[in-house]
């Protein structure tokens, strides 16, 4: 079986939702229109952001449904990520707390796509 190597969020304005992910990721998309848009990542992962009023069939789920998950290389660089977007006006859903699995916080994205970033216990794996 393939691995997945692509993720489509159904957004409200896919332009603006690709100027704060451009921001967030450091990144500009790679494909723009006005009803969908395109990243490509450092490891090939595509992040789409499509129109949910142009999606066919229709998309019937809105965000909070399901995580995009970014992976950290420390504690401390989860703090610091949390740090950095709740400066930029991201609203927080988690703060950095430790759970079983390691280090982690969310965060919401315009359309309320949850973004957890996470630094991996590896004693705790």
């Amino acid at each position: 079986m393939r691995s997945p190597n692509f993720i489509i969020l159904y957004v409200d304005k896919p332009e603006a939702s690709g100027a704060f992910y451009a921001k967030l990721l450091g990144r500009q998309p790679v494909e723009t229109s006005p009803t969908f848009v395109m990243f490509v990542l450092d490891n090939g992962f595509k992040l789409g952001l499509w129109s949910r009023h142009a999606a066919l069939p229709a998309a019937s789920a809105a965000g909070g449904g399901a995580e995009l998950v970014l992976a950290v290389e420390s504690p401390g660089a989860v703090d610091a990520t949390h740090s950095d977007w709740a400066g930029r006006g991201l609203n927080i859903l988690q703060a950095p707390t430790d759970m079983d699995f390691g280090r982690t916080f969310v965060a919401l994205d315009p359309d309320n796509h949850r973004l957890r970033v996470y630094c991996l216990d590896e004693a705790a794996v």
